[in-house]
């Protein structure tokens, strides 16, 4: 419980500093994201989607509400499992599972022992109807599908822990992938830490695919990736479904071949100027079963002697010009922004089990918390909040004093008179409860 030690200030003797403050919260704006997972229908979907192996004959917590506190916790920028001692007795949280009390840090542990290899499959299942139900919300019809690897360290001898030569330490190397016209979070693979980045792709990739391809529909999807990614399962899977592809390819020695063919210099060359030329050719790589469309981009600074290439690998037809093939890869930059603010800012990295597989569920938890505030700034923010960080957000519309006042017959969230973004604050509340019409 919190301490009840007042202290003197020194700016003014007469201002004392305590916390007994009573039924004050300040994560009252917290009350806007259970307002959202309401509309979404959280609650309803963890329970008929999520599994664990739970045993137990008595219980306090149920295992949808102790999920939900675990997100309502990391977004609220509380980590560690111990804030749960602590934020049980918060009044506003307590008002967000009425029905049973909140979890503290040993039944959030015991949470964790009941999770399986179904409970991970789970996890994503209740990820992919919540993005579902949001794409139908903001009426998407296209998706760019964002490949990429990361790393989340790990401290001591976790379970599959290993060395990765790229990042030069021991931990994880989790899979992601992204929608790159919304930032959706839409699915993270954990992996040993020297696994490659492709492997395991097709079937990450595969049920993304065959999902928005059958169960939502959409006008044109595309899958991008960088050159750990430039393997012929993805090129032949985005095929078999008529998807689109564009990823970059690693140089070899044939390719730049075929890019010095397409270089020419005389003796009026401009060497003060910095050039840039787009081509493309038909290359088959010995891996690949059939010729594909490589993209040329050839470069030359100022007074350089050389020009250096980049190759992209699309089943884009000719109609695309080379040019903006390269100018639709590299939008991909965005999901780095993307990967930094889930860990970050929803701690998608943190790897606090000895075991892989709760890590892999702390992963997920992180997933579906980022989502949703994701949804909370593609759903119902203005355009010129669309780009505020999280961090920005917390500030701005979670972080609000506010005291809990009951009477017999209703629950009274009184917020601070002094919140400076009162307007924004009810705009947003507006916008959340038109979802459900």
């Amino acid at each position: 419980m919190v301490t009840l030690q007042e202290n003197v200030a020194k700016f003014n003797n007469n201002s004392i500093v305590s916390h007994d403050g009573g039924q004050l919260s300040s994560d009252s704006g917290l009350v806007l994201v259970d307002e959202l997972m309401d509309a979404l229908q959280f609650t309803q979907l963890s329970e008929k989607v999520v599994k664990f192996k739970d045993n137990r004959k008595y219980w306090t917590h149920t295992n949808p509400k102790v999920l939900k506190q675990l997100i309502l916790q990391i977004i609220a920028g509380y980590p560690t499992d111990s804030s749960a001692n602590i934020l049980r007795h918060d009044p506003v949280l307590q008002t967000l599972s009425p029905d049973e009390p909140l979890a503290s840090q040993s039944s959030i542990s015991r949470f964790f022992d009941r999770v399986t290899l179904d409970t991970i499959s789970t996890l994503q299942g209740l990820n992919q109807s919540l993005i579902d139900k949001a794409r139908l919300v903001r009426n998407d019809t296209n998706l760019i599908i964002d490949l990429d690897s990361t790393h989340s360290d790990t401290f001591g001898s976790q379970e599959q822990t290993a060395y990765n030569a790229h990042y030069g330490t021991n931990g994880y190397h989790p899979l992601v992938a992204f929608d790159g016209l919304t930032g959706d979070f839409l699915k993270a693979k954990l992996r040993s830490g020297n696994q490659y980045t492709s492997n395991g792709v097709k079937g990450f990739l595969e049920p993304l695919l065959e999902h928005y391809n059958q169960a939502i529909p959409t006008t044109d999807i595309l899958v991008r990736g960088d050159s750990g990614f430039a393997t012929p399962a993805i090129y032949d899977l985005c095929d078999t479904f008529k998807n689109h592809y564009v990823i970059r390819l690693k140089a070899n020695r044939n390719l730049y071949r075929l890019a010095e063919e397409f270089v020419y210099y005389d003796n009026n060359h401009p060497w003060d100027e910095k050039e840039v030329y787009y081509h493309s050719v038909s290359y088959q790589a010995n891996s690949w079963t059939k010729p594909r469309r490589v993209c040329i981009r050839s470069t030359r600074e100022v007074d350089e002697l050389l020009f250096n290439h980049a190759f992209i690998v699309t089943n884009f037809s000719e109609n695309i010009s080379a040019k903006r093939v390269f100018e639709t890869y590299n939008k991909r930059g965005t999901m780095e922004n993307y990967i930094k603010e889930a860990k970050n800012n929803f701690f998608f990295d943190k790897t606090d089990s000895p075991h892989f597989l709760e890590n892999e569920a702390r992963m997920m938890i992180s997933l579906l918390a980022y989502n949703l505030v994701n949804f909370l700034r593609t759903i119902c923010f203005d355009s010129k909040w669309k780009g505020l960080q999280v961090n920005t957000i917390r500030l701005r519309l979670f972080k609000i004093a506010g005291k809990l006042v009951r009477t017999s017959r209703q629950l009274y969230l009184k917020l601070s008179s002094s919140h400076v973004y009162q307007a924004e604050f009810y705009h947003t509340f507006r916008r959340i409860q038109r979802i459900r019409q």
